[in-house]
C-alpha cells in the first residue's frame, strides 16, 4: 500500500513538524510506503494563473494543465491513501494548501463535465483520507464553538467528499500547552498505522 503526505508548514521547528517526524516513523516501523508533498519545501505555488481560471471557470478543456499539477495528479493517483497534515489557522488550513486544492483538484480531473454535458471525472476513488490537524485550542473548546464541525464539513464532506472510501478529520488540539497534550496525540498518530493497514487492504 501507499501512502501520500501532503504537508503544508513554512517551519520545521513547529509542532506540525514534530508530528510529521512521529508520522514518518510510524510508517516506517510499519514497512507502509509513503511519499511526502512538502508544500513549503517545494514552493508550491498556490495562486491559480488566469489561464487555470479560464480552464475552470469556463470548462475549457483545451487549456494545458499546468505541470506541477499534473505530477500532484500523478501522486493521488498512485495512493492508496493520503494523509493532509497541517495546522488550523483561522479555522481553517493554511493558505497554500487550499491553493493545493484549487489547482490539483482540476475540473474534468476531480470534478466537473465536458462541454456535451457528460462527466468526465478522472479521479480515482482513494481508500482512506485523512485530515489531520494541529489546533492551539482544545478539540472540547473547537466542538462547543462550531469550529470543528466547519472544518469537518469543508475539509471531509467537500474537499475529500466522494473522492475516498472512508475519510476522517482528527484534530490534536490544545497544543498551546504542548506537554499536556503530547503523549496523548504520540497515541493518536501511532494509531494511523492500523487504520491505514485496517481500510487500504
Amino acid at each position: 500500500m501507499n501512502v501520500l503526505i501532503i504537508y503544508c508548514h513554512p517551519s520545521k521547528e513547529s509542532y506540525t513538524h514534530q508530528i510529521l517526524k512521529q508520522l514518518k516513523e510510524v510508517l516506517k516501523n510499519e514497512s507502509i510506503k509513503f511519499e511526502i508533498s512538502d508544500l513549503y519545501e517545494m514552493d508550491f505555488q498556490s495562486e491559480m494563473t488566469e489561464q487555470e481560471y479560464m480552464r475552470e471557470g469556463l470548462l475549457n478543456f483545451n487549456l494545458p494543465i499546468s505541470q506541477d499539477v499534473k505530477q500532484e495528479q500523478g501522486k493521488i493517483e498512485n495512493a492508496d491513501c493520503i494523509i493532509f497534515l497541517y495546522p488550523v489557522w483561522w479555522s481553517d488550513c493554511p493558505a497554500k494548501l487550499k491553493g493545493w486544492f484549487d489547482r490539483v483538484y482540476s475540473v474534468g480531473y476531480a470534478y466537473g463535465h465536458d462541454k456535451s454535458g457528460k462527466e468526465n471525472e478522472k479521479m480515482k476513488t482513494v481508500k482512506y483520507g485523512i485530515s489531520l490537524c494541529t489546533a492551539g485550542h482544545p478539540n472540547k473548546f473547537l466542538d462547543e464553538i462550531g469550529i470543528a464541525e466547519s472544518m469537518r464539513n469543508v475539509m471531509i464532506d467537500d474537499r475529500l467528499g466522494q473522492r475516498f472510501s472512508k475519510k476522517e478529520l482528527i484534530i490534536l488540539g490544545g497544543t498551546l500547552d504542548r506537554e499536556k497534550v503530547e503523549k496523548e496525540h504520540s497515541e493518536i498518530v501511532k494509531n494511523i498505522a492500523k487504520r491505514i493497514k485496517k481500510y487500504c487492504v
